[in-house]
């Protein structure tokens, strides 16, 4: 899957520069998980899997607990989750995830946004049959044959396992995210770079220097939209 934990630790890094961003829609992802089952990650699988990843980039939980007592108060609002798949410059592709309580204003914003920054929309299934979703996880480390050992003494589905840059990277099956984590935390891993699902491109491009500016000015306008959660691609910006 080429150099794709690059994009990962970059999107992370971004994030980690704007925490009113990211706390204000981990909030809500955490507030619709616990509108949809019970407001206890103990008995809903989804919003336990939720706030583990915002504690991943250390969302406070003052703001976990407020989005969870916000669900328990039988706050009407609905929200719902979409894909949307388009192209950017020379091949470029990608994938957006929102998450929203108005389809047609998100809906709006996110061609608006293609449009007006170099890319189109295209119909679902485009460009998602070329992503493989994907348990990724990158920590602090050398030694990939220990890491691979312990997973599979625990029964994880691992596709990948390697080492770059002192960080080691692992792939595995999304249904197994919750078993990799236990199973690396059991080996002492005490704090995680990127504990997330990630669409992964199975084939990357790399684009000339005034294409990438253009497909970074594309990504990051999406990623600012309020509505947006996630913006997959494949391209390889390292």
């Amino acid at each position: 899957m080429g150099r794709k934990w690059f994009n990962i630790k970059d999107k992370k890094g971004k994030k980690d520069t704007d925490l009113s961003k990211i706390y204000a829609k981990f909030g809500i992802e955490i507030y619709a998980a616990a509108k949809q089952g019970e407001p206890d990650p103990e008995s809903n699988q989804k919003l336990k899997f939720v706030i583990d990843r915002a504690k991943t980039y250390n969302v406070p939980a003052h703001v976990i607990n407020k989005a969870i007592d916000k669900a328990k108060g039988g706050d009407e609002e609905d929200y719902q989750e979409l894909r949307y798949e388009g192209f950017g410059p020379s091949g470029s592709m990608l994938i957006v995830d929102a998450l929203t309580n108005n389809v047609n204003r998100t809906a709006g914003n996110v061609r608006s946004l293609f449009g007006k920054n170099g890319g189109n929309m295209g119909a679902p299934g485009s460009v998602s049959y070329q992503f493989v979703n994907t348990a990724v996880f990158m920590f602090s480390g050398t030694d990939v044959d220990e890491v691979t050992m312990a997973l599979l003494e625990a029964d994880c589905d691992v596709r990948d396992v390697f080492n770059e840059e002192d960080q080691i990277v692992v792939y595995g099956e999304p249904d197994d995210f919750a078993a990799i984590r236990k199973a690396l935390e059991a080996m002492g891993v005490e704090k995680f770079q990127v504990a997330e699902l990630e669409m992964i491109a199975t084939n990357e491009i790399t684009l000339s220097t005034e294409d990438q500016e253009v497909f970074e000015k594309l990504v990051d306008v999406l990623e600012d939209d309020e509505d947006v959660q996630n913006v997959y691609h494949n391209v390889d910006l390292a």
